[in-house]
Order: structure tokens, then C-alpha cells, then sequence
């Protein structure tokens, strides 16, 4: 263990790195954490080398040894996962907040001042800072507005789980709370929802770039390794977690939207149609006892078409029925539109509508985007036209059949 500065007062943040091949990822890394306009006696580095053989640590060590900011450094033996390293971090932090950082990414200079403001102005345990990607991808849809207490059940906050996020330690400590390392993908999924489940409120701070999330050029990232088994394990232990803390209802159905949307379905996307009739009836058979326990028809209403067809397909033991959908999606085909019935129910054609599934699962009742146009779900207002629309028609015809002259008939 390395310390740069000797221990004083609690800081406000402790910035918890764990790190394995991070080079030369890392210098920016800690560089972003020394730039922050948060005072350096008010940050605290907790750096863990879990096994690099690239340099890593000697750079923690070097890094710690000339910064302002205190910073203690634990080299171990390689774990084989994020949560390990991550929870020797939380053991050892002293910060009032703390912050999982991880080696490849970066903070925006004025992250943490932000953060750490807005945790204390709003009285939260959690609180999201904007993320964006560099050099792939990353979530937007939370970010739209900051929010001081933003509502778990009805925004997008449910779809931002990674561990990035400023999280108030007497949460962590009080709870008990640890990354599960016996999961090797979605252990921070299930340690975020946690905290926001059982943590008092959540914040957004959107208006500014907190958090730099950094794809490797060698492509060595660990949400992209693993077996799809993992996948299940992840799916499992996150539709536990929600059940075990939101009875059954619209929280629990907005809630298990998550992981059904982002861990479970696609496993049934089309790449099931590369892989092996063995592997297709293995993850039928893992899905099976998720989708019984975890799914339910108000849950199912809040995903898109192809979405709940999949998930129709998996509930009822078709995957012949699968493979058609998934084909049309592959080929990247564009489904019709229907409206039926008096209140105007619009309806996306995929296969085997009116055949072999009900025409409940080709409903569409969440706004989609097909071939670039935005379609929405028709409301009140449409649906009410759509009637208008159906009256008037119905009076134009029996208008016109009286007008229509009668022939006379000889006798």
C-alpha cells in the first residue's frame, strides 16, 4: 500500500479504481482525477491493480507518489472480475461519497464539484452524472434534463445501472452492501439497482459531461467476453432483486422492463439464427422459468412489437415461431401497419399475425420508429376521430341509400 499524503479529515469523495491491463488508458485516467476543480484535499484515490503484468501498478505506485491528492494503492493477485478489486475499494474508502471509476475511462474536469453539490443540495444516495462514449457507444435517453429527485418507476434512470455513478457510502455502509462476485457480467446492474431501491432518492446531473466512457482500440472490454450463460445468471439475479423489493404492479412492470429489454431478449435477437440448434434449445430452456416467474402482461405492454413477440415465442416453447420473426428482422423488413376495431388499435404485421399468435402481441402500445418515421401509439384524442371518422362513414352510406331513387314495378 502507497500513500501520497498523510490521512486528515474525511474527504468528501473517495474515487475508487480498479484496474487489470489498463495501460495506457490509465494516464488519463488518473490525470482526469487530479484536474478536477473539487479540491485535492477533498478527494481520496483508492486504486487496485488486480493482477497486471503491463505496468499498471508500477504507474499507481509512480502516480501516487508525486500527486497532492491522498491516494493509497493495493496490488493483489487477478480476481477474474471488476467486483473484486471494487469492493477492496469500498472496504478501505473513508469519503462521505464514493465514486467507481473505472482505469480505461474519465471524469470531466468539473465532475465531482457537480456531483458531490448536487448529492448534498438534494439529500440523495445516488447520484448519475452525464455519460457519453468515446469511441462507442452510451446511453442517452437520461440525460435530457437534471433532476434533483428523479422518479425510479417513470424515467430512464432504470436503464443506466453501470457502477459510474457517486454513491453516499453511509448507504453502502449501512446496508451492507457489495458487488457480487460471484456474477461475472451484471454485478453492477444489481448493486445500482440496489441503491436505488433501497437508497433515499436519486439525482441526475445532465448539463454537463461528467463521465467519458472509453472503448479500447483493442477491444478488450469485459461486458463483451463471456459465455451467453452468464447472460441468464445476470438476467436471473436481476429480476430476483426487483421482485424481492416491489410487489406485483405497474413499479415492478415498469422495473422489469430492464432487464427482459436489455439481458434477457437479446439472446433471442437475430443472431440465434448463426448459432446451433443445441445452443437455440439451451437458452429456450434458461429462459423458460424467467420468463414464467418475471414476466407479466402489463410488463409485456410496455415493450415494442418484436420485443413482446419474442418474448410470446419464449412463454409458449415456439422457437420455430422465433426464427420467422427473427428472419424479418434480419432482413430488415418493414411491418405494416393495421388499425382494427372501434377505438382505432394500431397493429405492426409480423409474422404469423392473425395465425398463430393473438393480435394483443402486435399491438402497438409504446411509441417505435420504423424505416426512420416515428409511430406513435394512437390516443384518446385519435382513437375519438378514429370513432368520428367510422360514425360519419356509417351516416354518408345510409344517407345515401335513401336518396337512392326506388324502382317502380308494374303490376
Amino acid at each position: 500500500m502507497t500513500s501520497s499524503a498523510p490521512g486528515g479529515d474525511a474527504p468528501d469523495v473517495t474515487v475508487i479504481i480498479g484496474a487489470y491491463e489498463a495501460m495506457p488508458y490509465l494516464v488519463r485516467c488518473l490525470e482526469s482525477v487530479e484536474a478536477q476543480t473539487l479540491p485535492a484535499g477533498r478527494i481520496e484515490i483508492v486504486a487496485v491493480d488486480d493482477g497486471s503484468t503491463d505496468g499498471t501498478g508500477e504507474y499507481l505506485e509512480e502516480f501516487a507518489a508525486r500527486t497532492a491528492i491522498d491516494m493509497r494503492v493495493i496490488r493483489q493477485k487477478n480476481s477474474g472480475g471488476p467486483s473484486g478489486p471494487r469492493n477492496v475499494g469500498l472496504g478501505l474508502a473513508r469519503g462521505r461519497y464514493v465514486f467507481f471509476l473505472d482505469a480505461d475511462d474519465y471524469f470531466g474536469e468539473e465532475a465531482l464539484e457537480r456531483m458531490v453539490a448536487m448529492g448534498d443540495r438534494a439529500g440523495t444516495d445516488v447520484v448519475l452524472g452525464k455519460v457519453v462514449g468515446v469511441n462507442r457507444g452510451a446511453a442517452k435517453s437520461m440525460w435530457k434534463e437534471t433532476v434533483e429527485r428523479a422518479d425510479l418507476y417513470s424515467s430512464n434512470i432504470k436503464f443506466t445501472l453501470s457502477a459510474q455513478k457517486l454513491f453516499r457510502r453511509d448507504l453502502l455502509v449501512r446496508l451492507g452492501m457489495r458487488f457480487d462476485e460471484g456474477l461475472k457480467t451484471g454485478e453492477d446492474a444489481l448493486f445500482t439497482m440496489e441503491a436505488y431501491l433501497r437508497g433515499d432518492g436519486v439525482s441526475v446531473v445532465a448539463d454537463y459531461t461528467c463521465y467519458y466512457l472509453v472503448g479500447r482500440d483493442d477491444g478488450k472490454h469485459v461486458t463483451k467476453s463471456g459465455s451467453y450463460r452468464l447472460r441468464f445468471d445476470s438476467a436471473r439475479a436481476l429480476m430476483g432483486l426487483i421482485a424481492a423489493h416491489v410487489p406485483p404492479g405497474p413499479k415492478r412492470d415498469a422495473l422489469m422492463v430492464r432487464p427482459f429489454v436489455i439481458t434477457l431478449l437479446p439472446q433471442f435477437g437475430p443472431g440465434l439464427l448463426r448459432q446451433s440448434e443445441k445452443v437455440r434449445q439451451e437458452k429456450m430452456k434458461l429462459a423458460a422459468p424467467l420468463v414464467e416467474a418475471y414476466s407479466s402482461p402489463g410488463m409485456a405492454r410496455r415493450l415494442k412489437v418484436q420485443e413482446r413477440l419474442r418474448l410470446l415465442c419464449l412463454e409458449n416453447g415456439r422457437l420455430d415461431l422465433l426464427l420467422d420473426i427473427l428472419e424479418f428482422v434480419r432482413d430488415k423488413k418493414k411491418p405494416r401497419t393495421v388499425r382494427k376495431g372501434l377505438r382505432g388499435r394500431l397493429y405492426l404485421v409480423y409474422p404469423h399475425f392473425g395465425e398463430e399468435l393473438p393480435y394483443s402481441a402486435y399491438e402497438l402500445t409504446v411509441p417505435e420508429w420504423i424505416g426512420g418515421k416515428r409511430i406513435d401509439v394512437p390516443g384518446r384524442q385519435s382513437t375519438a376521430a378514429f370513432a368520428r371518422r367510422l360514425v360519419n362513414k356509417v351516416r354518408r352510406t345510409a344517407r345515401a341509400v335513401l336518396r337512392t331513387p326506388r324502382r317502380s314495378h308494374e303490376v
